[in-house]
């Protein structure tokens, strides 16, 4: 049986000067915005849509409401699977974050409150993290008989083995500070200071060549999966694949010639 859709998912198209930018938004605010098989897939078709789109140049991820960003996968629906529905429904959350991790664009964390479990697995799927001061995070899955999988595979590199294990085998919570001086968020501000804060980190990318942060992403993508000679002989390749259009001459020429202060 399809399991019953449990919230819906938002997008808004934001037009800007130099392309677009996505806004999108998880509802399922009366419980905290978690996720059950039916919403992951539809967040996945969102993601996979939204990478078609050429004039894009950064995505925005939150969660409705001012109390969670994601609180987990829904307990009601994994508490009544076997072992083949589980495989299913874990291969449905790898395929809502694969989505994410594949848009050629930067994607921002807005993390409005609670990112637990499958929540901290998308959040860590982003490029960059912005959290609330009243956020928290955590990875409770011991707590109810199952391990953290999948994108989880991605905290040892943003905040190192042993704070892994700390959020994996204790099953415990951090606050935003912690997670801040973790690594595992980027920036913590009040709660009504996110939208600004989200706002510089996308002036920052839409005044940046579209084409060099396509490229920067994709090859960044590339150094997770390459040693090191092969990751720097990627980046060479890369850095010739920029020239197959004007940007760069346009930029440099454009930084050449911009007005110089007077000292």
């Amino acid at each position: 049986m399809a399991a019953q859709v449990q919230g819906c998912v938002h997008v808004h198209i934001e037009p800007r000067e130099t392309g677009a930018v996505a806004r999108v938004t998880i509802d399922n605010a009366v419980r905290l915005n978690v996720i059950g098989s039916a919403l992951m897939a539809q967040c996945a078709s969102e993601f996979t849509a939204l990478a078609a789109r050429e004039d894009l140049r950064a995505v925005v991820l939150t969660g409705a409401g001012e109390r969670a960003f994601i609180g987990g996968a829904d307990v009601y629906e994994m508490e009544a699977l076997d072992g083949s529905q589980a495989c299913e429904f874990i291969t449905s959350l790898h395929k809502m974050c694969t989505a994410l991790r594949s848009l050629a664009v930067p994607v921002i964390a807005r993390i409005n409150g609670f990112a637990l479990g499958a929540g901290l697995e998308v959040a860590a799927a982003c490029d960059l993290r912005v959290a609330a001061t009243h956020a928290v995070f955590g990875m409770p899955e011991v707590k109810v008989g199952i391990p953290s999988v999948i994108e989880a595979a991605l905290l040892p590199r943003l905040i190192g083995w042993g704070r892994t294990c700390e959020l994996l085998l204790l099953g415990q919570s951090i606050d935003a500070q912690s997670a801040l001086r973790w690594g595992l968020v980027e920036r913590v501000v009040p709660a009504n200071g996110l939208d600004a804060a989200v706002e510089e980190w996308l002036i920052a990318v839409l005044n940046a060549g579209p084409q060099a942060v396509r490229l920067q992403k994709k090859l960044m993508r590339q150094w997770e999966d390459l040693p090191l000679n092969a990751a720097i002989a990627a980046g060479v390749d890369r850095f010739a694949e920029a020239y197959a259009t004007d940007e760069p001459s346009r930029l440099m020429r454009a930084f050449i010639n911009r007005p110089r202060r007077r000292s």
